[in-house]
């Protein structure tokens, strides 16, 4: 079994930013030279998460609403007890998406829906360079 593994960093602006990362996960496919397996998408940190969406500004904006409802950013939490630093929300919110995510490779190529992209949400409440990973496995 071949592992190739590949990190770049993205610039987020924090706040619930959305970055398409579809494009560096499928070049990472690409140079990997795997023709069958999988493909690992991680994000370092507690604070941002990795998902599918159709990244389109509709949905943007739906799934940032969402989160506001599933953890508020106005709610206090016991994270802000120890830290006094704002995000505990941030925290919350990355841990009900997860930091990562891993899709089939089939011929060479990332399998996803027409409409689906990979994408990086930071949920922090600053600006940040996120580490990502992206680990492609197979033969």
């Amino acid at each position: 079994m071949k592992i190739h593994t590949s990190g770049c960093v993205i610039s987020s602006r924090g706040e619930c930013d959305v970055i398409d990362v579809t494009d560096s996960v499928e070049q990472t496919v690409g140079e990997s030279n795997v023709s069958e397996g999988q493909v690992h998408v991680f994000v370092q940190g507690s604070t941002a998460a990795i998902t599918t969406i159709e990244h389109e500004p509709g949905v943007v904006k739906d799934l940032k609403e969402a989160f506001e409802r599933w953890a508020p950013k106005k709610h206090a939490y016991h994270h802000e007890d120890a830290w006094h630093d704002g995000n505990g929300h941030a925290h919350v919110r990355a841990s009900m998406i997860g930091q990562s995510a891993c899709f089939p490779v089939v011929d060479g190529k990332m399998v996803r829906g027409t409409w689906q992209q990979v994408v990086l949400v930071d949920f922090d409440n600053k600006p940040r360079q996120r580490n990502l990973v992206v680990q492609v496995m197979g033969r």
